[in-house]
């Protein structure tokens, strides 16, 4: 992770692109599954409606992560891009509750359903994910909000496959409960991609050392060095989906303190890729000692 502001700027206009589709998308599945009566199709649209959303969420949070310091906020906004990511996970799991609450409605009362016009809408689905999911591919392995937009859209895209699937089958089989239980397999797909984004997110918003980060490896690189005698006082957290920084009390027995400073900056900035680094140096005793002698 590091410094990405023109990385994320870079994708500015892939949310646009992706929100504008997706919302247009929204609205054309909302009414044919009304049409059709496909509590699928409404489901997928409550997916797709979440997922506007936490584009929406998720580009402004880069965006304000982009502003400069200011006021009582001296590091920024960057934070904003962690409780975002937190947000964008609870609104999925709202979305599951209400799919399951339409779907169980049909399991228990199954009513006819269009099957062609479930295979049709739900076509255009997945070639609209597909797209804005492609927009994201390379982005998410340096940004965690453009990492949940490619995995919403990917999910999307297999969950709008499925539908395709479902309208075949109740077309060539005429068994219409064939619509909510894929109601209820999207529900799980939902949730199995979201709880490890969720997990991930809340663990950034309560400081813990990022998942790509070993702390006792860090530590240990440290030690290494020559100059240094022990650490205390280690502290990795993230700053934002893209930044992290890092916090340390050295005990060094070189006179050259400055020299040492460069050396295990350069250390932490190129082995972890961490540019935030605050570093107390304290002279160990064993040195003061030899300068009384």
């Amino acid at each position: 992770m590091g410094h990405n502001h023109s990385h994320n700027a870079n994708y500015s206009k892939a949310f646009a692109i992706g929100i504008i589709l997706n919302t247009a998308f929204v609205i054309i599945e909302v009414f044919y599954g009304l049409i059709a009566n496909s509590s699928a199709l409404i489901a997928d649209a409550g997916h797709n409606l979440s997922d506007v959303l936490s584009l929406v969420f998720a580009w402004i949070a880069i965006w304000l992560a982009s502003k400069k310091p200011g006021g009582k906020y001296t590091y920024g906004y960057k934070k904003t891009t962690i409780l975002i990511s937190v947000l964008n996970a609870l609104l999925l799991f709202l979305a599951v509750v209400f799919i399951a609450w339409d779907a169980i409605g049909k399991l228990q009362n199954p009513q006819p359903v269009a099957g062609n016009q479930i295979m049709v809408v739900a076509g255009i689905g997945v070639l609209i994910n597909t797209i804005t999911a492609l927009m994201f591919m390379r982005g998410q392995k340096h940004d965690l909000n453009i990492k949940g937009a490619f995995l919403h859209m990917a999910a999307d895209a297999a969950v709008s496959a499925g539908v395709v699937i479902s309208g075949l089958l109740i077309m060539r089989t005429g068994f219409y409960w064939i619509d909510p239980i894929m109601s209820f397999i999207i529900i799980i797909i939902i949730v199995w991609g979201t709880w490890k984004l969720f997990i991930e997110s809340l663990s950034l918003a309560l400081d813990a050392v990022p998942k790509d980060i070993d702390v006792d490896s860090v530590e240990k690189s440290l030690l290494e060095h020559e100059d240094i005698e022990s650490i205390h006082d280690l502290h990795i957290w993230a700053m934002s989906t893209t930044e992290v920084a890092l916090s340390a009390h050295l005990l060094v027995n070189s006179g050259n303190t400055d020299r040492v400073l460069k050396e295990v900056n350069e250390i932490i900035l190129n082995k972890y890729n961490i540019h935030h680094s605050t570093l107390q140096l304290e002279k160990s005793t064993t040195l003061l000692d030899c300068r009384k002698c």
